[in-house]
This record gives structure tokens, C-alpha cells and sequence, in this order.
């Protein structure tokens, strides 16, 4: 909210802010014209941008990168050790076009010689990171994949049980997630809107503590050009978790659980 007030300041222009239940339904609200900026994951700008409906606005940077992180977690007695302690085990994730909860998570597990819809004994699809955060904590699964933002996110907000889990795998750097515009506004509005988080910075009224990003983690900035292969490996991660391994896993998450 403070970065759009900013914003809104610098451009006279109004926003209206809510918070979506789905990235699938972050889409179909851009390509449908119901929103005309989003702040989302990779994955989802790329589901967007498939559609011919968005393209980047800003991204933030902090420390001269514009990346973060999934993790694999477990509670702090757990015997698992390394993804390979996964089989036979429960895990829980969020929603299914989530980059962080999701995607690059299976994939972490396919890259470590484990097929999620055949090794796991259960699979639980929590829709968010804070859910599968509770999951882990109350003992329904044995690890659980987030982002390490929304774990610090949890850390500052003092969840009980959250500071003492274990991380067991760490992802490669994920493209950050980008503010992203509806290709239908006019171009020059376009660049009236880049501008103005661009420069966020430059602004008397805007504090280093009001520029935050995901997670409300602080960052140092936004930048509104993106390189063209910036969002490169989230579509490789995106090739290598195809629509029939998400219809597996779906299925499997729909069972009862075996323990």
C-alpha cells in the first residue's frame, strides 16, 4: 500500500488494491480485463504472457540481484536429512501454478531422482505457503516447500513453531517475482506507471522501510526494464513440471492418506 501511494502521488492515478485467492485466478483477472497490474510469481507472468495479456512493469532488487528462493523444510526432529529422505514420506505444497510452492519445489525433487506422484507416500496441496507452513508445524506432513521469503515472513511475525524447522534443500535462484501490467492499457500509460516505480526511490516522501517486496521483505528498489531471458529458468522448471505430472499430483492429493 505505501509503494502505491507513492505511486499514485507521482502518475494522479487511483489504485485498488485486493488480494486474489489463485494465481490461476490473477490470470484470468488480467487476461479478462478485471485487473490492470499484478504482483505475482514467474510462472504466473508466464501463464499471462502466454495469453498475450501482460508484460513486466517492475521488478525489485535488493543487494544488486533481482532473485529468491524455494526451500524443502522439516520440523526440527525429523530424521529426513536430504531430499532422498523424502520417499515414502508426506509433503505438502501450495497452489499449483505457484513458481515457489510448486514448481520449482517438484522439480528440486525430479532432479534428485524422485517421481512426487509415485515416491510420496502422501501429497497435500494446501494452496498457500502459509498453509503448508501450518501443515509442517502441526505435524500433518513431514516437510513442507515454500519460499524462503514467506519463511522469514513467518520468523518476523513470530508464528510458534517456525523459527526451530529445518531447511533440507534450497532451490536455484528463482527470477523475482515482477509487478506485471495489462498489455491492453495504452503505451504511454505503460511507461508513466514504469517510471514511477522505477524511481520510487528518488521520491522526498518514500523511506528505505517503505520499499518492500514479496513476502514485506525490504528491498533496495525497483528497476522497469527487464531483461528478455530474466524469467529464462522459470520457463525450464515450467517445461520440466508439465500439465500431466500437475494432473498426477492433483489426483494423488485427492486421496486419503496413507498414515
Amino acid at each position: 500500500q505505501p509503494i502505491f501511494n507513492v505511486v499514485a502521488r507521482r502518475t494522479g492515478l487511483r489504485f485498488d488494491l485486493k488480494v486474489a485467492q489463485s494465481c490461476g485466478g490473477v490470470v484470468e483477472a488480467m487476461c479478462n480485463n478485471v485487473a490492470d497490474i499484478a504482483f505475482v510469481g514467474p510462472v504466473t507472468y508466464l501463464q499471462a504472457r502466454k495469453r498475450g495479456c501482460a508484460e513486466p512493469l517492475a521488478v525489485a532488487v535488493k543487494s544488486g540481484r533481482s532473485v529468491y528462493y524455494a526451500g524443502l523444510f522439516v520440523r526440527p526432529q525429523s530424521s529426513i536429512r536430504s531430499i532422498g529422505d523424502l520417499r515414502g514420506k508426506r509433503v505438502a505444497f501450495g497452489d499449483v501454478n505457484s513458481t515457489s510452492a510448486f514448481v520449482f519445489p517438484i522439480a528440486m525433487l525430479l532432479d534428485a531422482g524422485i517421481d512426487p506422484a509415485r515416491d510420496l507416500s502422501a501429497v497435500r496441496m494446501t494452496g498457500t505457503h502459509a498453509n503448508s507452513l501450518a501443515a509442517l508445524i502441526n505435524g500433518e506432513v513431514d516437510a513442507a516447500a515454500l519460499s524462503f521469503d514467506s519463511y522469514d515472513k513467518a520468523v518476523r511475525a513470530d508464528v510458534p513453531g517456525a523459527r526451530a524447522l529445518r531447511i533440507i534443500a534450497r532451490s536455484d535462484p528463482i527470477p523475482y517475482p515482477p509487478l506485471i501490467v495489462n498489455t491492453r492499457l495504452a503505451a504511454a500509460l505503460r511507461g508513466r506507471l514504469r517510471a514511477a516505480f522505477e524511481n520510487l526511490d528518488d521520491d522526498a516522501g518514500v523511506s528505505p522501510a517503505m520499499i518492500r517486496g514479496y513476502g514485506g521483505a525490504q528491498v533496495d528498489g525497483y528497476v522497469g526494464h527487464v531483461a528478455p531471458d530474466h524469467f529464462a529458468p522459470a520457463e525450464r522448471k515450467m517445461a520440466q513440471v508439465g500439465d500431466a505430472l500437475k494432473d498426477e499430483l492433483l489426483r494423488k492429493s485427492a486421496e486419503r492418506p496413507s498414515r
